[in-house]
């Protein structure tokens, strides 16, 4: 058995005229003195002419670069570029070092010698590899033992024949030479490419010059037997079933009748790697349930194709793969960005095992993985429903009686509420209803944390035995109302809908003032009627959704829209449906908040978001604060976001009686009624005082003026820019006149600080 030969070349190019030519090759077949040049990025055409005999006979572009074939009839070609005249120096093609050869062109971002060695040793066993050119993106002057101990290696790798590293061995912009002191220039220098004059290095990212792969293969692949377009990271699969063309990537391509094979390629991941050991194909066992994006390369036999298709990065021009005729890969990540922990790369509620890899890791690789931990698949009692809420409240006194009697009504268990900084009674207020058995009330521990207070509530709430014991779970706001759609209007009539559903999207529907300026007593869900269409795409908030979770372990937390963390071990086990009772795709399982187009479902269920409540309670509002965003002004921009008039729902009303019923129960308890009396009286007072101040009255009469009641009916007409920048931007001319449907105004993107 041979040993295979191994080449080390290191690239060179020229400036020309503040261009970049990265290389001149002399065609060696021509019938008469000819050359192929390679300009860098950024040359145009018009740019390029020919110099003292010389002529330009295949001038194209590919990338933003160029490639132009030159007939000369002097001892070099020349080129005028931008004017000025240069002969360009040539350099030698060597067909014959991959004549004949299954070839892989690959790119190294840094992978060890061994996981090289590695590469190539799978490749040669399995898919008859036998010659390999290596692009090689280490940092220059580097890694001259990784040449080293690949050169040892090669040698006893079977079947490998030729194998050819490609470097810039010198960072040539940090050198301060003349042309001729350069070393590279000495005619002597052994084993190296000529170079002309020091310039900035282009390779230090090679495939930004998609030319680099057409000068490579015009200098050493074109007479090779097929060649892919790979990377060292990438594992191609073996190929299997009795319809397949050929055993290999190789032979697939020889045999295609359109010359090229298309690589599909499918990222994968280590889940973790033993201390001190360097990360290797074998520890990568995991995919990403949720991805979706595919990467694509290529295999081509050079001899059916002919000379007219251009190698690019993810496809060969010119050439048209049969749909059928694909190979698939694997991309290894861990080896393309080694970190310590694979988190840093990907989340790792994003990972799953794939069978495949771990038989691979095991079969090919003799390699012994670490595996997820194993989580026992969640069991479930469709009998029990019990829901708990967890809220945060501050200043809401007023509502906090209506709100309740109404999620008892509809069938909540248990309520956790956490509060901050009250001056209104709320705090008070849920201590008495703690005491008299119908929330459980807690001082939010967000201070000295440098957590949100909700966020803060959230990770405490975790620990609490009404959280951990509950059914399904909510974390929902005080102006939000699960509105029930289907049956008798209850949370076990939308169980019963949405049969094994195990996490349910309630996605906002934004009600607005419905012109009532004035704050009563009154239950909102009679006051307010007036809200945003159910396909209103525009403000983002409009289709946030708050999620309906069976409490089963799925996720490791709770979170302010859905719960967070996903154990990825059990994502099979997820059946997340919208409110219309429709499933979710996949790759929202991890971090969606809100709905879609495609995903958005008002059928069953909505959230009825009651953000703005009267113009007069919106002053108590603004001046309390927001309890997520602390850092954002409840001003005219959220009010003109949130106060959405459009049309009209009631829907939820034909649960007043159920809840006016729990309501007069509640206030039937004297105590209770005072607390609730208290806190109305108390934000009257509130509202009183900030009217007397010139700042709040103003305020009042712009969130009551006409042009505020008009524009919350136009909101279907306006882009996601004017949200960001405030009703000022919109023009009187739009309040004014009577729109046609189809009509749409926008401006250009404002700051989002509102």
């Amino acid at each position: 058995m041979g040993k295979a030969a191994f080449h080390y070349r290191e690239l060179s190019h020229t400036q020309v005229s503040g261009s970049t030519v990265l290389s001149c090759l002399k065609l060696d077949e021509a019938k008469q003195p000819e050359c192929m040049a390679f300009f860098k990025t950024g040359l145009t055409e018009n740019a390029l002419k020919a110099g003292t005999k010389t002529k330009i006979s295949n001038l194209r572009s590919v990338g933003n670069g160029l490639i132009v074939n030159l007939t000369y009839e002097s001892d070099a070609p020349a080129v005028k570029v931008n004017g000025q005249e240069v002969s360009l120096p040539m350099q030698p093609q060597e067909l014959d070092v991959f004549a004949a050869l299954n070839v892989m062109l690959a790119v190294r971002t840094g992978e060890t010698a061994q996981a090289t060695l590695d590469w190539l040793r799978y490749h040669a066993r399995y898919h008859n590899l036998q010659g390999a050119v290596i692009l090689d993106r280490a940092e220059p002057g580097t890694d001259a033992a990784y040449l080293e101990e690949l050169e040892a290696g090669v040698s006893i790798i079977a079947g490998l024949k030729q194998v050819m590293v490609l470097r810039a061995d010198t960072p040539l912009g940090a050198l301060d030479l003349p042309s001729e002191a350069h070393p590279f220039n000495a005619p002597d220098a052994p084993g190296k490419d000529r170079m002309e004059i020091p310039s900035p290095s282009p390779w230090d990212s090679p495939l930004a010059e998609l030319q680099l792969i057409e000068m490579i293969r015009y200098r050493w692949l074109n007479t090779a037997r097929a060649i892919a377009l790979l990377d060292i990271s990438d594992l191609v699969m073996q190929i299997k079933g009795k319809g397949t063309k050929g055993r290999t990537l190789f032979d697939m391509a020889v045999k295609s009748s359109s010359g090229v094979v298309t690589l599909v390629g499918q990222h994968c991941y280590p889940w973790r790697v033993r201390n001190d050991d360097a990360v290797s194909h074998g520890d990568h066992i995991c995919v990403q349930f949720d991805a979706a994006k595919m990467r694509r390369r290529w295999v081509v036999a050079p001899q059916k194709t002919g000379p007219e298709v251009v190698w690019r990065l993810i496809r060969v021009v010119g050439a048209k793969p049969e749909a059928d005729e694909w190979v698939k890969f694997y991309r290894c990540m861990g080896l393309r960005h080694p970190t310590d922990s694979v988190g840093q790369i990907v989340p790792k509620t994003s990972l799953i095992e794939e069978a495949e890899l771990i038989k691979l890791s095991k079969k090919k690789f003799d390699h012994k993985p670490i595996r997820m931990p194993e989580i026992a698949a969640p069991k479930v009692n469709p009998a029990a429903n019990d829901v708990a809420i967890i809220t945060c409240m501050k200043n809401e006194g007023p509502f906090i009686l209506e709100w309740l009697a109404y999620h008892r009504a509809i069938g909540v268990k248990d309520v956790l509420v956490y509060t901050n900084d009250c001056n209104d009674g709320t705090d008070t207020f849920l201590d008495l209803l703690q005491d008299k058995g119908f929330v459980q009330h807690r001082e939010n521990p967000f201070k000295g944390t440098n957590l949100k207070p909700q966020h803060a509530a959230l990770q405490a709430g975790e620990k609490e035995e009404i959280i951990q014991n509950a059914d399904w779970v909510i974390s929902m706001d005080v102006d939000e109302f699960i509105n029930v759609k289907v049956g008798d209007g209850t949370l076990p009539a939308l169980f019963e809908a949405v049969g094994d559903a195990n996490l349910i999207s309630c996605t906002w529907r934004l009600f607005g003032n419905s012109d009532v300026h004035e704050y009563a007593d009154e239950p909102l869900m009679a006051q307010f009627t007036r809200c945003a269409r159910e396909m209103t795409r525009k403000p983002h908030q409009a289709w946030g959704f708050k999620t309906l979770y069976r409490n089963i372990g799925l996720f490791k937390k709770l979170g302010v829209h859905r719960p967070k963390g996903l154990n990825p071990q059990l994502w099979s086990h997820i059946n997340w449906v919208n409110g219309s009772g429709q499933p979710l795709p996949k790759d929202m399982y991890r971090n969606a908040w809100r709905s879609t187009t495609d995903t958005i479902g008002y059928d069953l269920v909505q959230l009825n978001h009651y953000a703005v409540r009267s113009a007069e309670s919106f002053l108590v509002k603004r001046d309390r604060g927001r309890v997520n965003h602390v850092d954002r002004d409840q001003g005219m921009a959220y009010w003109f976001r949130m106060n959405n008039n459009t049309e009209e729902d009631t829907s939820i009303q034909r649960m007043i009686p159920a809840m006016q019923a729990e309501m007069d129960r509640l206030l039937s308890d004297p105590e209770i009624a005072e607390a609730h009396a208290f806190s109305v009286d108390r934000h009257r007072a509130k509202i009183d005082a900030l009217k007397e101040t010139s700042n709040y009255s103003k305020f009042y009469d712009d969130l009551t003026s006409a042009r505020q009641e008009r524009l919350a009916r136009l909101h279907p007409h306006f882009g996601a820019n004017v949200f960001l920048a405030g009703p000022e931007v919109i023009p009187d001319w739009v309040v004014e006149r009577d729109l046609p449907e189809d009509f749409f105004f926008t401006v250009e993107k404002q700051d989002t600080a509102h």
